[in-house]
């Protein structure tokens, strides 16, 4: 069994992580790459949109989300739009796995026996340790802060939000969530944009 196509949800404190074996991709040494193109995984991309332009269609999405009965990761459009605000603050996570594999692919070939190691990539670095099991390879990969973005293991690819991402894709469910209750309160959109441009202070204080 191999479990491609398998995807599971994996709780942690900074966030959701997706955990997948990917089918149909290049491999680098013989580990296949993630599927770059993948809703879940999120690489820096600058758009060119402004926070404020996010934010008129993130409210425009909520609202037609709720005509449609969707909410959140049930709508299409609101992954690809949450994929976007993500992957603005995203490290280059296709650049350190590319990067990583092939210094791991370098490193493997150059040894006669199963080694661990450290090495040094674009924007950040990758650790590589071969695990008791046998065949199975263990890789971790790091951004220039220091937070892990991603590991492999036993063929599978799991994603680590980075505190960054983390903090954007809340940011985003919050704009979203008070849209779509407001639609499901029944207050137009043009009022919903009102209401929230008179009193943006106010919603915050009342947080705090």
């Amino acid at each position: 069994m191999t479990g491609k196509g398998k995807v599971m949800q994996i709780h942690s404190f900074n966030g959701s992580l997706q955990s997948r074996y990917f089918s149909g991709t290049g491999n680098i040494g013989g580990i296949h790459l993630p599927d770059f193109h993948d809703k879940y995984v999120f690489s820096k991309k600058k758009s060119g949109i402004s926070d404020e332009e996010y934010r008129k269609q993130i409210v425009e999405q909520a609202y037609k989300d709720y005509a449609k009965g969707q909410f959140q990761n049930k709508s299409e459009g609101f992954n690809r739009l949450m994929k976007s605000y993500t992957s603005e603050v995203s490290p280059d996570r296709k650049g350190i796995i590319t990067s990583g594999l092939k210094a791991v692919s370098k490193n493997r070939q150059n040894v006669l026996k199963p080694i661990d190691f450290v090495a040094t990539v674009l924007e950040g670095k990758v650790k590589y340790q071969k695990l008791p099991s046998g065949n199975s390879d263990y890789i971790e990969f790091y951004d220039k802060n220091g937070e892990m973005v991603a590991t492999y293991s036993n063929n599978g690819w799991t994603m680590y939000t980075t505190n960054a991402e983390a903090a954007r894709q809340t940011e985003m469910c919050m704009i979203y969530n008070e849209a779509w209750g407001n639609a499901k309160r029944g207050i137009p959109l043009s009022c919903e944009e009102a209401v929230n441009a008179e009193e943006p202070q106010n919603r915050f204080d009342a947080k705090a």
